[in-house]
């Protein structure tokens, strides 16, 4: 889209300059050298467009406190189906496995350097201790996005909440998945919006996973499916997106609506 604004854009300027200088020779080889010279440019803004934002954060809201929540999400897929998991902080509600990164100790003296406090929304517990669900000042926003894609002094693999959430709690067999293999399929970096649940203007973060199981973890996640499991589900691409409900049946399930970032 932004390579045809720019071609239709020289387009016009190239003809403007026919009609003036009516040496159509100059004038195409003007337009094939800017738009050499601004493809690329063009090409760097659409890189770093969400870098710019975050410039553009940190100018806007340089004093106020942002919240910023990041987090990884497996997508896990069977014939045609999502596994999802209860909720422990609400049980009631189905989501993907995954959870908050932590933060290592040498990451949190980084991130007191840059003003940079604990969320308060959520009680601190050993659950939560050194999750980056935290506040950032706003003139800090670009620093700290910049120390977190570095990825030092913070969680940089999946594999605690899978090995928590699914092996730990006896949902899968430990040996079965003593390792998985993993693709990273990308992340989503939300545009800042005010919450009224926070109080306060936040970015939410997810990195989404997708699991690539073995034949025999193929094969137990199908046992699973088969068994069944009161803290698990497996749902279709529409039960998520309309966050449980299945047309024609009453609602028995619910779906968080971060579900929806796994299709």
């Amino acid at each position: 889209m932004i390579r045809l604004f720019v071609y239709l854009l020289l387009s016009i300027v190239a003809g403007v300059a026919s009609f003036f200088i009516g040496n159509s020779t100059v004038v195409n080889m003007t337009a094939g050298f800017s738009v050499g010279m601004l493809l690329p440019v063009v090409d760097e803004i659409g890189k770093n467009l969400e870098h710019i934002r975050h410039i553009w954060y940190s100018l806007r809201y340089r004093n106020r406190s942002i919240r910023v929540s990041t987090s990884y999400l497996f997508r896990i897929f069977i014939d045609g189906k999502y596994l999802l998991i209860r909720g422990s902080r609400y049980p009631n509600q189905f989501q993907p496995v995954g959870g908050v990164h932590k933060v290592s100790v040498q990451g949190s003296s980084v991130l007191a350097s840059m003003g940079v406090v604990g969320d308060d929304l959520i009680p601190i517990d050993p659950a939560s201790d050194r999750d980056i669900r935290i506040r950032v000042p706003g003139r800090n926003l670009v620093s700290f996005f910049r120390w977190f894609d570095s990825r030092n002094g913070r969680e940089d693999s999946p594999w605690r909440e899978f090995q928590e959430e699914l092996i730990a709690s006896g949902i899968v067999p430990a040996a079965t998945f003593p390792h998985i293999m993993h693709n990273y399929i990308r992340r989503d970096v939300d545009k800042i919006r005010y919450s009224s649940y926070a109080d306060s203007f936040e970015i939410l973060v997810a990195d989404i996973y997708e699991l690539v199981p073995n034949r025999d973890q193929e094969d137990a996640l199908r046992r699973l499916a088969s068994v069944g499991h009161p803290d698990i589900k497996w749902v279709t691409a529409q039960q998520i997106r309309r966050r449980g409900a299945i047309p024609g049946q009453q609602q028995t399930i619910e779906i968080a609506a971060h579900a929806q970032r796994l299709l």
